[in-house]
């Protein structure tokens, strides 16, 4: 499916997800302190579009580099989204992403695998592959996308006041179901293409 500047962004968009992440956010950044939360937040989303940036310039040649198929990293990434999804859904005595302490998170698993996943990855992966020529177009898809990912997600502890802790947790045992369904999904389609090709 051939794509143009537009239908790139909403696609990328709908991948980086950030309403959906907006619950884990809150949770993974309840230990920071809240005049730091937004440059946290902001580090994650620099990060998250460096990678992406990466992969979709040298995605190709890096998954050959390792003698790794995207149906790997379907499967791969499916496997790490569910383990995420069971513990949103049952959160131990740490939360979602055990006990942090006084430690911020870093790379994991605000940047990694949450905005940059295994399916924002795939979709940078295929714009990149099947339309080459159009390079820049992409890339300013990928920012424009980041950039609103960047904004909803600056406004998590605003939206965390207004809605309250059981409405946010309601929400993330919510999205840990849905994200279990899309982990599920992941990789049953990589196992689909590995098996039927």
């Amino acid at each position: 499916m051939d794509h143009n500047f537009v239908s790139a962004f909403i696609v990328l968009l709908l991948v980086l997800d950030p309403l959906g992440n907006l619950p884990i956010f809150i949770t993974a950044l309840k230990s920071v302190p809240p005049e730091r939360r937004k440059r946290v937040v902001a580090r994650e989303c620099i990060i998250a579009f460096l990678i992406l940036l990466i992969f979709m310039l040298m995605g190709k040649t890096l998954l050959n580099l390792v003698h790794l198929t995207e149906r790997s990293l379907e499967v791969a990434g499916g496997v790490i989204l569910f383990m995420v999804a069971i513990r949103m859904v049952f959160p131990g005595p740490g939360g979602v992403f055990g006990e942090v302490g006084e430690k911020e998170p870093f790379i994991f698993p605000l940047a990694v695998p949450l905005i940059a996943g295994p399916s924002a990855m795939a979709t940078v992966l295929v714009l990149a592959s099947n339309q080459p020529g159009r390079l820049l177009d992409w890339v300013a898809a990928l920012s424009g996308a980041t950039l609103v990912t960047a904004i909803v997600l600056l406004a998590a502890g605003r939206l965390h006041k207004i809605l309250g802790d059981s409405v946010v947790s309601a929400i993330e045992k919510l999205m840990g179901l849905v994200l279990a369904a899309i982990a599920v999904e992941m990789t049953l389609a990589g196992l689909r293409r590995y098996f039927l090709g």
